[in-house]
């Protein structure tokens, strides 16, 4: 794991003309516990910046916004993986069992979201289908079922919200107030920014799908009311694309209407299918993580 960023950061050759003893201390530096200086650690604060960075883009948020985001949340997750196979940040996890404890924790928590978000993504795309196929049939009974789908999923996504933000509410570095070495402050550190940023990500996603889900769930004679409450930018283009509510009274609708509809089901659907892929990348880096550090653990 570790050679991917050999082969992207390159090491300036230490110069032989230099002294002994500034040899020797510059390999003590370098066996000692992750620091700022630390190639692997850098390149990981640079990925969480990318993240923050992702987040704080203003405008119209489509699907490949939100994969995007997966996509660097899962970067993050590569490289905090990589710096559990360091042996400096292995024997300082070793000495911190409870840090591992509480990291396990949380990471377990993720997956069990992420894996809640692949189910649900997974029957959205069933009831994606299942509208078109009505939409062809002009069996508007069909309709009501999928916005009642649209509300129930609405008061899920707003659960798992809450849930998520209770995550790492205790951090490692608030519980590790007597560390005695700079290492060791630097890990847990950057240990809370991942959790952090992986929090960030996910209450995006949650909020998205929810958002989204709601415009097309809710009466329609308070839809305009809602729309002006909520922030648009924060739904999902595609569902927002769909427009729900024109559907209703599906038998007075022309030909060349269903039509522009069932186009826009369809492009949703890809989209669907692009951000379950990324929560799908998301769920197997987490389960590898927790792996890693039952193995710390335990060995």
């Amino acid at each position: 794991m570790a050679s991917r960023f050999r082969r992207t950061i390159s090491f300036p050759k230490p110069s032989s003309t230099r002294p002994i003893s500034t040899e020797k201390s510059y390999h003590v530096r370098s066996v000692s516990l992750p620091c700022r200086s630390h190639p692997l650690v850098s390149h990981l604060k640079d990925e969480i910046n990318e993240v923050r960075t992702w987040e704080s883009k203003v405008g119209i948020r489509s699907s490949a916004w939100f994969c995007d985001g997966l996509t660097r949340l899962k970067n993050v997750h590569d490289s905090v993986e990589d710096l559990f196979q360091l042996p400096q940040t292995r024997e300082s996890l070793r000495r911190r069992s409870d840090w591992i404890e509480k990291l396990l924790e949380d990471f377990l928590r993720f997956v069990d979201v992420y894996g809640i978000i692949r189910g649900e993504l997974v029957t959205l795309k069933e009831d994606n289908y299942a509208l078109q196929v009505a939409l062809r049939r002009r069996d508007e009974s069909k309709i009501v079922s999928y916005v009642k789908a649209m509300k129930k999923m609405e008061k899920e996504m707003k659960k798992i919200v809450s849930d998520v933000h209770c995550i790492g509410r205790c951090s490692i570095l608030g519980r590790s107030s007597l560390l005695e070495l700079d290492g060791d402050i630097e890990l847990a550190g950057i240990l809370q920014e991942v959790n952090d940023v992986t929090i960030l990500v996910t209450t995006s996603l949650l909020n998205g799908i929810s958002i989204s889900s709601s415009k097309g769930g809710i009466s329609w004679r308070k839809l305009s009311l809602r729309n002006k409450k909520d922030k648009k930018d924060d739904g999902i283009k595609e569902f927002d694309e769909v427009e729900v509510e024109s559907l209703l009274g599906l038998k007075k609708k022309g030909e060349e209407e269903v039509k522009r509809v069932l186009k826009k089901l369809e492009v949703l659907e890809k989209c669907i299918g692009g951000i379950e892929s990324g929560s799908e990348r998301m769920f197997r880096c987490l389960i590898k993580s927790r792996v890693s550090l039952l193995n710390i653990l335990t060995h």
